[in-house]
């Protein structure tokens, strides 16, 4: 006959989940998804390796998990944030709102359980970095639907820029964001000071700006003929 789960069992088991979870985040986040084992996850929460089976199936399933409970809350307030951007009339003002409401979530949102902090930052930087495709699939899985509604969103506010220079704005944004978020330190160090990279309104309005000015960039094939022109007039 089966043992019935005594109370403090049961109320055990939600505590042993959060700390393999926890402990799961920070190794991947430290030593990438590939080279971190069940085993290390388990003997870093003070578990056994049949806890983390039990909860999650698979180190992939871990993995999943950990990018639901961040991503969900985030990616939800920037849709809220989006559709309510959208509804701006004037272009010029759109744009960077459409901006503004995918950065400040990643910012905002920074507690733990909301899709910001630099740990789970840091881990999204290196899952992309590293290459495995159960990442891959798990980010396309967890960001493309939002990705592409900006993207989008941004087109229709710039009708003239080809939607693929809008992609690749969109990835390099991705990445600062990434930079400005794990490693704030860096601008408060190279501005000797004047700066505090760990200000999130100061990082906000930058990143901001930035972004719309880059959006607004001509296209690249109208620019590559003025680029042109430049070099060829600084050789005579």
């Amino acid at each position: 006959m089966a043992r019935k789960s005594t109370s403090k069992e049961t109320a055990r088991k939600p505590n042993m989940r959060e700390a393999i979870l926890a402990a799961a985040e920070e190794l991947f986040a430290t030593n990438g998804f590939n080279a971190v084992s069940v085993r290390d996850i388990a003997q870093a929460a003070g578990a056994n390796p049949g806890s983390v089976t039990y909860h999650f199936k698979t180190k992939d399933g871990l993995l999943l998990e950990i990018y639901r409970r961040h991503c969900g809350p985030m990616n939800l307030r920037r849709s809220e944030l989006l559709a309510a951007a959208k509804r701006v009339r004037d272009l010029q003002d759109r744009l960077e709102a459409i901006v503004r409401a995918y950065v400040v979530p990643a910012f905002t949102s920074g507690s733990d359980l909301a899709g910001g902090g630099a740990r789970f930052t840091r881990l999204r930087a290196v899952m992309s970095a590293e290459g495995n495709e159960v990442a891959r699939k798990i980010i396309a899985q967890t960001f493309d639907d939002t990705s592409h509604a900006f993207i989008d969103a941004i087109h229709e506010s710039l009708p003239h820029i080809p939607r693929t220079d809008i992609v690749w704005r969109s990835h390099f944004l991705l990445g600062a964001l990434y930079y400005s978020l794990v490693t704030p330190d860096r601008v408060s160090r190279l501005s000797r000071g004047e700066a505090d990279g760990s200000d999130p309104a100061n990082a906000i309005e930058q990143l901001v700006q930035a972004t719309v000015a880059a959006f607004q960039a001509p296209a690249l094939d109208q620019a590559a003929p003025a680029r042109r022109r430049t070099v060829a007039s600084s050789k005579t």
